[in-house]
């Protein structure tokens, strides 16, 4: 029996991980996809955190010796009985029996906290938006589906920053790809759709070869489409960034590059069979399309089914 491949993608509140899950989920068919969120292994309910003075930020907050051992029991196919966090009410409810299928995504805020966590994983992601974007999606998701007032929000900003620098940034270290989605500098209040992505790519794992773009962009600073070199907390690490107006074309161009290198991804590189790439739910009910965000979902998949090859 083949283990199934895992993916974290951990970030802070509202940075952005259950859009790009889903995402992802749809390329590699819903149902070949396991999602577990890590906010289910609270310890505490919200009125509990609420008594002691805790955020949900804090691992002592958080079952993480459960979540790890889960974790492990996942990677080795087996099944685990996973508590259940409601964001709804901010209680508990029964657990539920999973059993693991071919693809897991491990989504949350403390996936990496613990080195027997980390050593799950096959493809590690890590969410770093700017903070002042960050902060107005959470106040947009909390105002809109979780019942908050835009204050409530804020001040609730404030009280976990200390626990979000201490906590969640720093497991930017651990992972393999970083994506920062920002707004472009021309237009500070632009559409969700037109944001720009920078992937930070860590030799970690190996990357599909990006090197062609340089040709396409013919060194040309300005093109939507750029790699370069750079540091990421002390490292040498490569860059790829997608502007959010780049071209049908030029995105293209960059998809069949992931694509060329592994043929069973073709069919994913076919957009027609993949509506849900790149799609955001607009500030009213309709939903924009990005770019960078199907580019970025694409090159998670690609490694995910990468690994499904030297895994098997």
């Amino acid at each position: 029996m083949s283990r199934p491949i895992i993916l974290g993608i951990v970030g802070d509140s509202a940075a952005g991980k259950t859009t790009l899950t889903k995402g992802i989920a749809q390329v590699l068919g819903t149902e070949n996809v396991t999602i577990i969120c890590t906010d289910d292994y609270h310890r505490y309910d919200r009125t509990q955190r609420a008594e002691i003075g805790i955020t949900a930020l804090h691992p002592d907050c958080n079952y993480l010796d459960i979540m790890q051992h889960h974790l492990s029991q996942l990677r080795i196919g087996q099944p685990i009985l996973k508590p259940i966090y409601s964001h709804t009410t901010g209680t508990f409810e029964a657990p539920i029996y999973i059993k693991p299928a071919k693809f897991v995504i491990i989504e949350g805020l403390l996936g990496y906290s613990t080195r027997g966590a980390r050593d799950c994983y096959d493809v590690k992601v890590y969410l770093a938006p700017p903070e002042s974007l960050r902060a107005e999606w959470k106040v947009k998701r909390d105002t809109q589906k979780r019942g908050y007032t835009e204050e409530q929000v804020l001040a609730e900003l404030d009280k976990r920053e200390p626990d979000s620098e201490q906590f969640i940034r720093p497991q930017r270290q651990w992972s393999d790809i970083v994506v920062s989605f920002y707004p472009s500098s021309e237009d500070e209040d632009q559409a969700n759709g037109h944001l720009n992505v920078r992937l930070v790519l860590r030799p970690t794992i190996p990357h599909p070869d990006f090197t062609e773009i340089i040709k396409f962009g013919n060194g040309n600073s300005n093109s939507a489409i750029r790699l370069g070199l750079d540091r990421d907390m002390g490292k040498p690490v490569d860059v790829l960034e997608v502007d959010g107006h780049a071209t049908l074309e030029q995105v293209n161009k960059l998809e069949q590059l992931i694509c060329s290198d592994m043929p069973h991804l073709k069919s994913i590189c076919d957009r027609e069979s993949n509506p849900e790439l790149g799609k955001i739910a607009g500030t009213t009910d309709e939903t924009l399309q990005s770019y960078p965000l199907a580019l970025t979902q694409l090159l998670i998949t690609y490694h995910m089914l990468k690994a499904t090859q030297i895994h098997h």
